[in-house]
């Protein structure tokens, strides 16, 4: 596996990833639940879901060779990507109007 293939399947999970706590009901996608989430179970599953994105990489990085140690800036910038890549999702569940 070439590196920008990792680079694109870790840029894909991040997507996947941000915006799967506000497409379903279901905890991580897994767990159906009867009453519907509210903004702090999803934020939670939010950073449930970043900190998975970031095993990936992590593992990615791993299989391509020696993993380089971050600094918090590294944490500061990817956590931030991780939100903006979850808008959509936000906006999808709570800004659009869905019939009912």
């Amino acid at each position: 596996m070439n590196h920008s293939f990792s680079v694109g399947l870790v840029l894909l999970a991040a997507f996947v990833g941000a915006n799967l706590p506000f497409i379903n009901n279901r905890w991580i996608a897994v767990i159906p639940r009867s009453a519907p989430k509210s903004l702090w179970m999803r934020a939670g599953e939010l950073v449930v879901c970043y900190f998975l994105v970031g095993g990936l990489g992590l593992a990615l990085e791993q299989s391509a060779g020696q993993i380089y140690p971050q600094g918090w800036e590294f944490y500061a910038t990817t956590g931030a990507l991780f939100l903006t890549l979850a808008f959509p999702g936000f906006v999808f569940r709570y800004l659009m109007k869905h019939k009912r």
